[in-house]
């Protein structure tokens, strides 16, 4: 199965993934499509020997410019790993259950539009939230409204802070978002 993975910033999640299935017999990360020319994910990409490629907002939403590409590639599964803008609903159409997200929350508390990264982190800490976690979720045209995969939580202590908060959520995006993703493939294949 051949997998695009689509990213916005640093790319942690994207590069985890691809070392997570480098041996893999059965998933091909074939490509990482970032809407930012300088997210360092793109970088990540390279030194991987995976192909990238930049898609700024107004091309994601061209499906004569995303549909091909995707086509060219092979893909068969989308992964957004950090994608920060609103996958357009024919891209959703065009690969129906086959388009995961990650959020680092417990969904559905702290998701939706301008729900990401830190201002997750610091919503969490400003609720009082005695725990938070990863939510792996089908994407849909609803902003992180889409079906639960799996959940895992981690203790937010009264001391945490949005950044320590933040480390614990990373610990289990790269302990458990591959695996998951392992389990949705093995599925798909049968």
């Amino acid at each position: 199965m051949k997998i695009a993975i689509f990213v916005s910033g640093s790319g942690t999640n994207c590069e985890n993934i691809i070392r997570y299935f480098e041996a893999s017999e059965r998933v091909d990360c074939a490509l990482v499509v970032s809407n930012r020319a300088d997210a360092y994910a793109l970088e990540r990409a390279k030194r991987l020997g995976v192909p990238s490629a930049v898609v700024p907002k107004a091309q994601l939403n061209d499906p004569s410019v995303i549909l091909p590409l995707l086509q060219e590639y092979g893909i068969a599964f989308i992964v957004l790993a950090g994608f920060l803008p609103m996958v357009p609903d024919f891209l959703i159409d065009a690969f129906p259950r086959r388009i995961v997200n990650i959020h680092p929350a417990l969904l559905p508390r702290h998701g939706g539009k301008g729900m990401w990264g830190h201002h997750v982190h610091e919503a969490v800490k400003a609720a009082g939230d005695t725990e938070t976690g990863i939510t792996i979720h089908y994407v849909t045209s609803v902003c992180d409204g889409g079906e639960i995969i799996a959940q895992f939580s981690t203790p937010v202590a009264p001391d945490d802070t949005p950044e320590t908060i933040a480390d614990k959520v990373h610990v289990l995006e790269m302990a458990h978002f591959p695996e998951v993703l392992e389990q949705l493939f093995d599925e798909i294949a049968g």
